[in-house]
């Protein structure tokens, strides 16, 4: 079967929006041809309110929505969840997507394989993964070196170092992911700053991955 190259060209669209809006992201992106969607719960913080380009404040708790498709699928769900949500205005949330080179458990993309890289990328995803109780550091580190925001995430993890014992039971702590929205000329700054203050080179610190950027809604300057 021949597979159209625009079709695969695969993306992760990721939205974060305030608290309750999700079922609406959801509904539009169904009708646009997105068939699945995964949503976490997060907390959006910005030290200084002056400084709500990235990520705005009006409602604390945030939904983060997850979807997979291919780029033109994903283009045009943003173009209409930007026409119902106005990204543009403050207050209502961001979106962007991420490039992915492939996609497994899903019959309707198991044969799409391609690895491609972003072109002239403005913009890099920063995620932390921390023990839950150390996000607030990551912001204040990535805050003083020039980030205005992110989103916090609770997770749970399991490692060789992650683990300790009570009652001679091994208990797997919880995590927490911090995602943080970076100009790519500063990503360098807050992750160096983020590396320093968690000290995440020694074990069971946590660990840092940066991604490209494809394209993104609801940030400004």
């Amino acid at each position: 079967m021949k597979i159209n190259s625009e079709f695969n060209k695969l993306e992760l669209l990721c939205i974060i929006v305030n608290y309750g809006i999700a079922r609406k992201v959801i509904k539009c992106c169904k009708q646009c041809g997105i068939t699945g969607a995964t949503v976490f719960l997060g907390k959006g913080t910005v030290k200084n309110h002056k400084l709500l380009e990235f990520l705005d404040l009006a409602e604390v708790r945030k939904e983060v929505i997850l979807m997979l498709t291919d780029q033109s699928t994903n283009d045009h769900a943003l173009e209409e969840l930007n026409k119902k949500l106005n990204f543009d205005k403050a207050y209502r949330g961001i979106a962007f997507t991420i490039p992915v080179s492939q996609i497994l458990g899903s019959s309707q993309y198991n044969e799409q394989k391609e690895s491609r890289g972003v072109i002239n990328s403005m913009y890099n995803a920063i995620f932390t993964i921390i023990d839950r109780g150390k996000a607030e550091d990551v912001i204040d580190a990535a805050t003083s070196a020039g980030s205005k925001g992110g989103t916090i995430i609770n997770a749970r993890g399991s490692g060789i170092h992650e683990t300790s014992k009570i009652f001679n039971m091994e208990i797997e702590p919880e995590k927490e992911i911090v995602l943080i929205l970076s100009e790519n000329n500063l990503t360098e700054k807050i992750t160096s700053a983020i590396r320093e203050k968690l000290q995440i080179d020694e074990p069971g610190r946590g660990i840092i991955f940066v991604q490209d950027v494809n394209k993104t809604y609801g940030l400004s300057k």
